[in-house]
């Protein structure tokens, strides 16, 4: 039966969260821990993640428990799942990713309520393994993922939030960041260099001719952020530019060094990835370009009207690689159209 019934939750109920990644799901997710606990103060909520995404859970100071599937270890890292679920005795569990994973570690917890997506909106069988599911969602690319996560609390009776808390306000940045990062005596821009996906990633001279621009025209330092799959294509640019105010920490900073990055920076730009959705969290404006993905459903909180998108007639295909056509939908994204956008992002941050 797929009825919110808040009146029976439990006055101190142990809810159980599944969202093991990406980094950008984990980051949206983690409002719902604020809106559990602004409304059931003496709930318990664990989180089930991978040990990627770990560090992102651990920084928000409602969470009661970390569980970490390991992944590498097989059916020895389920074995071991399953112990430290049972530790716990679950009241309700959230499986917000909808898989077959997902929905069988939902199924392994144990909860009486097993709360997961409507079978037409998931995926893999996982709907078998949840026993009440929120409500189907019509034409799903045009909800905001958040906004699709929020439907969970909603089906427990949990009333809207007037706000997204994502558990980051208290968060020191100052103590988290990099050297050559807290050295900086002024404001500065955070440029993410690339994603998870191949098809969403900008192009060199886009990058060049956006970092010049801040540098020269702006008068801005820039702190160049991204995993190690980006390390050529910054220190490049950084050879090419030859600025003591671009900052170079591709592949060397922490999750929580990131975050720390992203809350100090004035602004953010990048395309559609992980660290996109952490700036929003940290509330730092960011400058998104989208190709493949669609904004309605993955535009950063609060930063929908930051996206840059090209007028291609195959953005938002969701193909990871592009066929054949030199991923055009981001080749078409004009270094002014970024600068204008920025523009907005630090009219609206310095007005503050």
């Amino acid at each position: 039966m797929d009825t919110p019934t808040f009146k029976i939750l439990p006055s101190s109920p142990s809810i159980l969260i599944i969202l093991m990644g990406s980094i950008g799901d984990v980051a949206r997710g983690l409002c719902l821990v604020s809106q559990i606990k602004n409304n059931l103060p003496e709930s318990r909520v664990t989180w089930l993640v991978e040990p990627t995404c770990s560090e992102v859970v651990r920084l928000h100071p409602q969470i009661y428990n970390m569980v970490v599937f390991n992944r590498p270890r097989n059916i020895l890292g389920i074995q071991d799942l399953y112990k430290d679920l049972s530790r716990e005795h679950f009241d309700i569990a959230l499986d917000l990713q909808r898989h077959l994973k997902s929905g069988f570690f939902s199924f392994l917890s144990g909860a009486k309520r097993r709360i997961g997506f409507n079978r037409r909106n998931s995926g893999e069988f996982n709907w078998i393994f949840n026993n009440e599911h929120i409500p189907y969602v019509n034409d799903e690319l045009d909800l905001p993922k958040v906004h699709h996560y929020l439907k969970f609390t909603e089906y427990l009776g949990l009333p809207e939030p007037a706000f997204l808390d994502f558990g980051f306000s208290c968060l020191d940045e100052k103590s988290h960041l990099p050297n050559t990062v807290a050295k900086i005596s002024k404001p500065f821009i955070a440029l993410v260099m690339g994603s998870s996906w191949e098809s969403k990633d900008w192009f060199f001279e886009g990058y060049y001719g956006l970092v010049k621009y801040i540098l020269s025209s702006m008068k801005w330092p820039v702190v160049l952020l991204g995993d190690g799959s980006q390390v050529s294509s910054a220190t490049k640019l950084c050879q090419k530019l030859g600025s003591h105010e671009l900052i170079n920490v591709v592949g060397k900073t922490s999750i929580s060094e990131l975050v720390a990055v992203l809350k100090a920076a004035s602004a953010g730009v990048g395309p559609d990835s992980g660290p996109g959705h952490l700036a929003a969290a940290v509330e730092t404006p960011y400058v998104a370009l989208f190709g493949p993905t669609s904004p309605k459903r993955a535009a950063p909180y609060n930063c929908e009207h930051l996206v840059v998108q090209s007028g291609v007639s195959c953005v938002s295909c969701y193909k990871k690689k592009c066929p054949d056509l030199d991923r055009i939908c981001m080749r078409r994204i004009s270094v002014e159209s970024v600068q204008k956008k920025l523009t907005l992002a630090l009219g609206k941050t310095t007005s503050a």
